[in-house]
């Protein structure tokens, strides 16, 4: 049974009520793990799942293996976590005087005085130190092409602040695992992994925009910028042609990997899955468009599967 945290207060806005750090986490640590967004897992699951889909299109490419190497896809799902973990603690270092005047984020651990910025850099550095444990596991090509991406994961922070298109930024950030996952298996980025990639990052455009919904009227106030400010009334089409863009490319990517008739059926659900998106969000409403974020988490499942799927029949043949 799952208890109840010990104030409902407590919970930050965007997390489950029913979430594990603030019904059994130990107290010292709920904080530093509120920091890394384990109460929220959902970034990570939208981090983790292109590293999953290029391992496992490569492996499908390469046309020997009957399921993902198991190890990989460990180390991928701790790499993720602890690597969300720290991009998420560097933002709100970052972001902790923005932060405390948004009301979805003003119980943040640092902007609501439960640890120091000291604290939160220490615990960020520790993170990293994880995935860099994680990271030395593969080839040398892997490990280069994973450290360059860590620029990227500095700046993003600070593109809310220039432009109204930061979600490309994240976008690039984000789904860099789409070329760690191909590199992993091959030591080098091919096309496949290429079109996979830029397809993740219209998708991250897409569900972003949606999440940056929630806060667009404090961001106005506060002078951060955003897709959901930029398209605003006009965030229905544009998410059409994100994500259509989406699809096209992935298909080019399962096309080149040698994916078969389940992959293009993931597509055709994942096509479905997007049009419900689009056509029941109500910018107006924040729980409409948490929820319409959240439910990416069935885009991740249905391309990793599906693509395991053909992996396995293809195998067999």
């Amino acid at each position: 049974m799952t208890s109840a945290p010990k104030n409902q207060t407590d919970i930050i806005a965007d997390a489950s009520s029913n979430n594990w750090v603030d019904s059994h986490a130990p107290e010292f640590a709920k904080p530093y793990l509120k920091l890394g967004r384990f109460d929220r897992p959902i970034g990570s699951w939208l981090l983790l799942f292109p590293c999953w889909w290029s391992q496992a299109l490569a492996e499908l490419h390469q046309g020997t293996a009957t399921l993902p190497n198991p190890w990989y896809l460990l180390l991928f799902a701790i790499g993720a976590f602890a690597m969300r973990g720290a991009g998420c603690t560097w933002n709100d270092i970052v972001d902790r005087d923005y932060d405390g005047r948004v009301a979805r984020t003003a119980l943040r651990p640092i902007p609501s005085g439960q640890i120091s910025t000291r604290q939160a850099l220490g615990f960020g550095i520790a993170l990293c130190f994880v995935g860099l444990g994680v990271l030395v596991q593969f080839n040398n090509f892997t490990i280069a092409l994973a450290m360059a991406s860590l620029g990227l994961i500095v700046i993003y922070p600070f593109s809310k602040r220039y432009t109204y298109w930061p979600q490309i930024v994240l976008g690039l950030t984000f789904k860099w695992g789409a070329l760690v996952g191909w590199a992993a298996i091959y030591g080098r980025i091919d096309w496949p992994s290429l079109t996979l990639y830029l397809g993740c990052v219209l998708w991250t455009i897409g569900y972003d925009t949606i999440y940056a919904h929630q806060d667009k009227d404090d961001d106005a106030m506060l002078g951060i910028k955003s897709t959901a400010l930029r398209f605003g009334e006009r965030t229905r089409p544009w998410l059409i042609w994100f994500y259509g863009g989406a699809i096209l490319l992935w298909a080019i990517a399962g096309y080149l990997a040698g994916g078969d008739a389940l992959f293009f059926l993931g597509l055709l659900v994942v096509s479905g899955h997007f049009a419900w998106q689009i056509s029941t969000l109500d910018i107006t409403d924040a729980k409409n468009c948490l929820s319409r974020f959240r439910s990416n988490r069935i885009v991740g499942w249905v391309m990793f599967l599906t693509i395991v799927g053909d992996m396995a029949l293809l195998a067999n043949q």
